[in-house]
């Protein structure tokens, strides 16, 4: 390899990033990487809504969930790669984002940008397959304008990324509703932003917690400083607990009496609720907590016991004579 074709990289991330050469092809694994595909489970959100409609199985629902999903997660791939792309520096600094195959040096900036307009473009032919595709792409176009303001101002402001996060996932369950042209619960749709709300002021305190020094994360363009650490803990467990308000609410709603021969016991959801949020806060607190919370329920052995109970008695609370 010869000196001039070796990009220059900074001393202090040499340790995270391989040189590599300007004619080097794409390598295809570590594109795949760099698309995040482990965090396509999160498109998994598009199923909430169909799978809560009581009819879903008399339909093609779980069909156009499945082609949302799809198409959720090439769109989310896209944004993974510019995300990358706009933090590859601030990654390299990181413990472990440095592992990230554009900031490990493993493609290019060119490589990935080059990647994004085919996944859009394959993801918005996919709606071609919905019943309803200009309600799906309303959600799609909305999901993706917020994502971009969110990867190029929003993730700097304080609280408004937050928000942002958590409006982002409330979108993915809005996509699910469109997609298989189903109702919007506004109890769902509640229920799900204080949810999210909650997991992104996670997200923030934990990502606080490893890179907290005397300038908290000044360094890595986030709004928040070392002394924000308790009032996101705070607001928080504040938003999950809220979570386990609503639905206390909603058991006795006009809407739940409809659809369950057992309404009451809807009430084992709410103590459930309030264990797993505040088990996840006290993991945040003892530094136990990844910096994505989201995935953290989706491969937790507990979150998906905890999961599975929640759907045994709403399918209780809807079958029992």
């Amino acid at each position: 390899m010869s000196a001039r074709a070796v990009r220059i990289i900074p001393d202090r991330a040499v340790s995270c990033v391989r040189q590599v050469t300007k004619t080097e092809t794409m390598p295809l694994p570590a594109m795949l990487r760099a698309m995040r595909p482990h965090h396509w489970a999160k498109n998994g959100l598009v199923f909430v809504p169909i799978l809560l409609n009581h009819d879903v199985f008399a339909s093609k629902a779980l069909l156009y969930g499945l082609v949302a999903f799809i198409s959720f997660s090439l769109m989310a791939s896209s944004i993974y790669l510019l995300n990358d792309i706009m933090d590859v520096e601030a990654d390299r600094r990181h413990p472990i984002k440095c592992k990230r195959p554009l900031a490990a040096g493993e493609i290019t900036k060119g490589q990935a940008y080059a990647m994004v307009p085919g996944l859009l473009i394959a993801s918005v032919a996919l709606t071609a397959l919905l019943p309803r595709p200009d309600l799906y792409l309303m959600a799609w176009g909305a999901y993706l304008v917020l994502a971009l303001a969110y990867l190029f101002v929003l993730k700097r402001k304080l609280l408004v990324d937050v928000l942002g996060l958590a409006a982002l996932h409330t979108l993915r369950i809005i996509a699910g509703n469109a997609a298989a042209a189903v109702p919007i619960s506004s109890w769902l749709l509640a229920f799900s932003m204080f949810l999210f709300l909650s997991l992104a002021l996670m997200k923030r305190y934990a990502e606080l917690r490893i890179t907290q020094d005397q300038s908290g994360l000044k360094k890595v363009g986030r709004g928040y400083q070392a002394e924000d650490i308790e009032a996101l803990s705070q607001l928080g467990m504040a938003s999950g607990c809220t979570c386990a308000l609503i639905m206390a609410l909603y058991v006795d709603s006009a809407a739940v009496k409809q659809l369950y021969r057992h309404p009451e016991m809807i009430w084992l959801v709410c103590p459930i609720i309030l264990y797993q949020i505040a088990r996840m806060w006290f993991l945040a607190r003892r530094g136990n907590m990844p910096d994505d919370p989201l995935m953290f329920m989706i491969r937790d052995w507990r979150s998906q016991l905890m999961g599975a109970v929640v759907v045994l008695i709403m399918l209780g609370a809807k079958v029992l004579p």
